[in-house]
């Protein structure tokens, strides 16, 4: 029995309990992803904050258009 929390196994909220085991890696940064915690194809939310738009649209297999004399009339 824990002398701090009183309880075998620890309660998760006393300081004498192990650490959680992470559900999910980031398949970037290698953080651990918890219940709750949001990701996108195994990038955690943090990393996936630092793509840049090209970087966006390359994951989804799109690319910015160039535009060509005469496409547009202002």
């Amino acid at each position: 029995m824990c002398m701090v929390c009183r309880q075998y196994p620890c309660n998760p909220g006393c300081p004498n309990a192990p650490e959680p085991k992470p559900l999910l890696r980031c398949r970037q940064c290698g953080a651990g992803l918890y219940g709750g915690d949001k990701h996108f194809e195994g990038i955690c939310e943090e990393c996936l904050s630092m793509y840049s738009v090209t970087e966006w649209l390359e994951m989804f297999g799109e690319d910015l258009e160039e535009v060509e004399d005469g496409e547009w009339a202002v």
